[in-house]
């Protein structure tokens, strides 16, 4: 009795064995694709994905402007000091000693917060910008009054006296500033008057600073 052959598969006519197939896959772009190859180790956990850090804001008033901060207080403490030196030039005839030492502290004490003030606030919590200041300052303080004796001299003498005076004697203004009129020995305003512009400078620069960090 003839038996009926096996069947074939359509696309295997010679009667090969039919490969098994495999499940179908998730389409593209859904779950992991298959490695072939790869054996899973027992255990391991997939590395979480990179998570960048988040930028952290500088908190207002954080930084500041030394470079600039310095030089907009020196712009300020130039001409607070051509202020004082021309007072001092208008007013000299009416001054007494007392009324003049007063002048004088008050220009370095308002030298000191004008420059103080704009230090601390375009240079920030920097203490190079406070240092700066404080010595900008001082140094206001003191030009605004020996710059103030030669054109005093000019306005009582000649131009020509005063320049021939600051050239046979150059140190003369910081001699007279140094001087005291009263006794001749040491006018201890002088040096007190720098003493509280670099006081004035620093401390308002300080405060303004720890503001802006408060802010």
């Amino acid at each position: 009795m003839n038996q009926p052959p096996p069947p074939q598969h359509p696309y295997q006519p010679y009667g090969q064995p039919v490969p098994p197939q495999q499940p179908p896959g998730p389409p593209p772009g859904y779950g992991p694709q298959p490695v072939h190859g790869a054996h899973p180790v027992h255990g391991a956990h997939p590395a979480p994905p990179f998570a960048p850090q988040p930028l952290v804001r500088r908190p207002p008033g954080a930084g500041g402007h030394p470079v600039g901060a310095v030089l907009l207080g020196l712009l300020a403490s130039f001409l607070v000091a051509l202020l004082y030196t021309l007072l001092n030039v208008a007013t000299y005839k009416d001054q007494t000693l007392t009324t003049a030492n007063a002048l004088y502290l008050g220009h370095a004490l308002l030298n000191g917060a004008i420059v103080g003030l704009l230090v601390g606030l375009v240079g920030g919590r920097g203490n190079g910008a406070r240092i700066g200041g404080a010595l900008i300052a001082a140094l206001g303080a003191f030009f605004g009054y020996t710059n103030s004796l030669p054109l005093v001299y000019a306005v009582e003498s000649t131009p020509t006296a005063a320049w021939d005076l600051l050239s046979y004697e150059p140190f003369f203004p910081a001699k007279a500033w140094w001087t005291s009129e009263a006794d001749g020995g040491v006018d201890w305003f002088s040096p007190l008057g720098l003493v509280l512009a670099a006081a004035a400078a620093y401390g308002l620069a300080y405060a303004m600073g720890a503001r802006r960090r408060r802010a």
